[in-house]
C-alpha cells in the first residue's frame, strides 16, 4: 500500500515538474529556467498535497465511497423500480390480453341469454297462441252447442205446435173427454 502511496506522489511530482516546464518553455523566457525554484515549489507541493492526503485523504475517500455507495444503492433501487414495472406492465398487457377474451365471453354469454330469452317468448306466444285456439274452439263449441240445442227447442214447438194443430184437427169433443177421463183416472190411481 505504501509503495503504491509512493509511486502515485513520484508520478504526480514528475507530471507537475514535466507541465512547469513546458509552462516555462513556452513563456518566450531567454534566461534558463531555475530548476532549484522549480524543485522547491515542487516539493512544497508534494508537502501539501502529502498533509492534505494525511488529515482530510480518509475524509475524501469516505465522501467519495459514500457518494459512490449512494450511486450504487440508487441504482439497485432503480433497478428494483424497473423491474417491478416491468412486471406490473406484463400484468397489464396480460390483464388486457384477457379483457379481449373477457368481452368475448361476456358477448357470447349475452348472445345465449338472448337466444334462451327468444326462445321462452317464442314459447310462451306459442302456449298463448295454442290456449287462445282452444278456448276459441270450445266457444265456438259451445255456441254450436246454443245454436243447436235453440234449433231443437224450437223445432220442439214447431212439432208440438204442428201436434196441436193436427190433433185439434182431428180431435172431436167426444174423444178429448175420453183422453181427459183416461189420463184422470191414470192420475187417481197412481
Amino acid at each position: 500500500m505504501a509503495l503504491k502511496r509512493t509511486r502515485l506522489i513520484l508520478s504526480l511530482a514528475a507530471l507537475f515538474c514535466l507541465a512547469a516546464s513546458v509552462a516555462w518553455a513556452s513563456g518566450g523566457h531567454d534566461e534558463p529556467p531555475n530548476l532549484m525554484n522549480l524543485a522547491l515549489r515542487t516539493v512544497n507541493l508534494i508537502i501539501v498535497v502529502a498533509l492534505f492526503w494525511r488529515f482530510a485523504g480518509a475524509k475524501v475517500k469516505g465522501a467519495f465511497v459514500g457518494r459512490q455507495q449512494s450511486i450504487e444503492n440508487g441504482l439497485a433501487d432503480l433497478d428494483e423500480r424497473k423491474q417491478a414495472a416491468q412486471k406490473r406492465l406484463s400484468e397489464v398487457e396480460a390483464s388486457i390480453a384477457s379483457l379481449e377474451s373477457e368481452k368475448a365471453q361476456i358477448l357470447a354469454e349475452y348472445k345465449a341469454q338472448g337466444e334462451a330469452l327468444k326462445a321462452s317468448i317464442v314459447a310462451a306466444a306459442e302456449a298463448q297462441a295454442e290456449r287462445i285456439a282452444a278456448q276459441a274452439q270450445a266457444s265456438a263449441a259451445l255456441e254450436a252447442k246454443a245454436a243447436v240445442d235453440t234449433l231443437r227447442a224450437e223445432m220442439a214447438e214447431k212439432i208440438v205446435e204442428a201436434a196441436e194443430a193436427l190433433l185439434v184437427a182431428k180431435l172431436d169433443d167426444k174423444t178429448q173427454d175420453k183422453l181427459v177421463d183416461d189420463a184422470l183416472s191414470k192420475v187417481v190411481l197412481n
